[in-house]
């Protein structure tokens, strides 16, 4: 029987500064089981090894192409530079110090083309800054609407949407929260994001990095709510309320 035809899948990966870590990334990429996929690396101005470490890989592998911005402008606009350049039939986002699972293209990608879904993520686990195991488990709803997007965010490295179904996305420039806009921009077009159970990947935490810090995330919560979104204010209040419950639960 001969085999399905690979699409080619584009891996959206903005770098800043993440020397250290961008090696076992691109390595959980180059080790998938699905190979029909390019990697694009777009740094934002890094001070660190980071693009020394990412052209050493591109001297051994052709699908990692890098790009860096003429100046330190966020990982939005990273994002979206990476998406302008990327060629795939589909998008798949993965941050400079995440991991994939080995079959997580195979199966996402499977997923998608067996239900003809345009718009999907998957469960995934965290680890800690070496990798260690933190034994957490964030499970992937197995389907969303946009209220069910509002209230939870999927992982970021665990998205992948069919851009030749539904056109490529633009993030607007915000510092933080730019991935949740995004995908929240998807589901207007797509209806549902469908969920994998089966955890995927791995999101690292690490104790500097934006997402670590809550608090000053509230803000941010707020003016995609009212200013991006456009929702009205006791919507906007009662997701905040959500959103600060879940985290301090744990939930998220």
């Amino acid at each position: 029987m001969e085999s399905k035809k690979e699409e080619l899948v584009s891996v959206i990966m903005p770098a800043y500064n993440c020397g250290d870590l961008i090696g076992v990334t691109l390595d959980s990429v180059i080790k998938q089981t699905y190979q029909n996929w390019e990697i694009i690396v777009v740094d934002d101005c890094s001070t660190d090894n980071t693009a020394e470490v990412v052209q050493e890989y591109m001297k051994k592998d052709n699908r990692i192409k890098y790009h860096k911005l003429e100046k330190n402008s966020g990982a939005a606009v990273a994002r979206n530079k990476a998406v302008d350049l990327a060629a795939g039939k589909c998008m798949a986002f993965l941050d400079s110090d995440d991991v994939w699972f080995q079959e997580k293209l195979t199966k996402q990608i499977g997923f998608m083309e067996d239900n003809d879904y345009g718009f999907t993520c998957t469960s995934y686990t965290k680890i800690g800054e070496k990798g260690e195991h933190l034994n957490r488990t964030i499970v992937a709803s197995p389907k969303r609407d946009y209220d069910g997007v509002l209230k939870t965010c999927p992982g970021n490295s665990t998205v992948i949407y069919d851009a030749e179904k539904l056109g490529k996305f633009k993030i607007p420039d915000i510092k933080k929260r730019n991935d949740y806009v995004l995908w929240l921009q998807v589901i207007k077009k797509e209806k549902y994001l469908y969920g994998i159970e089966e955890p995927l990947g791995s999101h690292r935490i690490r104790t500097e990095g934006i997402s670590s810090n809550k608090k000053s995330l509230i803000g941010y919560h707020w003016k995609v709510y009212r200013e991006i979104e456009n929702l009205s204010l006791i919507k906007s209040s009662y997701l905040i309320a959500y959103w600060v419950v879940a985290t301090a639960f744990k939930l998220r």
